[in-house]
């Protein structure tokens, strides 16, 4: 096989070669470097400023919504009519049991309350009436003892201490004499043991206190026992008829 010879460039090949632009025939580098990912599998940056596209009516999903029920039927209707009057019945009634049951509760209360302060008013009702009757001789001696010398004014004024320290102490507690000198007769209060014939008081005048009477607050604690004036004639009558009486 013969070599075929190579022509000599003639001066005009060499004017177009140097027209022409020179070709870079060196060979480029390599695009991919380490840790530098293909050019076909660069992720590109979100832009933070650039809002994002609103979602379409496609997209957003249908919500659930619940299928109404059926139509309750009229005998479903009327049974739940009948159970609401029987509930509505027994809320009644459970309301009344209540309220009487309250009531009875405070008539309980009320009643404990009035025994108990009863009791107790009874208790002190006893209790006093066995001092009254120290009171009484206190009260005598006062009006009966007239002492002589300095000897018996002391000893009369010792006890008459005692006499005021005892009435003293019956007052704190809530007891009060009765004052039904000149006071009309009451026999819810005295209790009379004498009558005397007088002009000088109105029939049923109370004259005199024999034995004095007390309260304690609103309660009587012992009557009083008085002397209460009469009409003279009315009186004169009655003994004679009692006295005509006692002869026969």
């Amino acid at each position: 096989m013969s070599e075929t010879p190579q022509q000599p460039i003639s001066p005009d090949d060499e004017t177009i070669s140097s027209q022409l632009p020179s070709a870079n025939l060196e060979p480029q580098p390599a695009a991919e470097t380490a840790g530098t990912p293909p050019p076909d599998l660069v992720v590109e940056k979100i832009d933070p400023m650039i809002e994002p596209e609103a979602a379409t009516p496609a997209e957003i999903p249908p919500l659930n919504v619940e299928s109404e029920p059926p139509a309750t039927s009229q005998s479903e209707l009327q049974s739940l009519t009948i159970k609401l009057t029987e509930i509505s019945n027994q809320r009644d009634a459970f309301q009344s049991q209540y309220l009487r049951i309250a009531a009875d509760f405070d008539n309980f209360r009320k009643r404990n309350s009035k025994e108990k302060e009863d009791i107790e008013i009874r208790t002190k009702c006893a209790t006093i009436m066995e001092l009254l009757s120290v009171v009484d001789n206190f009260e005598r001696a006062r009006t009966q003892i007239k002492p002589q010398n300095d000897g018996e004014m002391g000893i009369h004024k010792s006890y008459q201490g005692v006499y005021k320290q005892l009435v003293e102490s019956l007052k704190r507690i809530g007891v009060s004499p009765m004052r039904p000198e000149g006071q009309q007769f009451d026999p819810n209060l005295h209790e009379a043991i004498m009558r005397q014939p007088t002009e000088e008081h109105p029939e049923g005048t109370i004259m005199e206190e024999l034995q004095r009477g007390y309260f304690l607050g609103d309660r009587i604690l012992r009557h009083s026992l008085v002397k209460v004036a009469a009409p003279p004639e009315q009186l004169s009558a009655e003994d004679a008829t009692s006295f005509d009486a006692t002869d026969n």
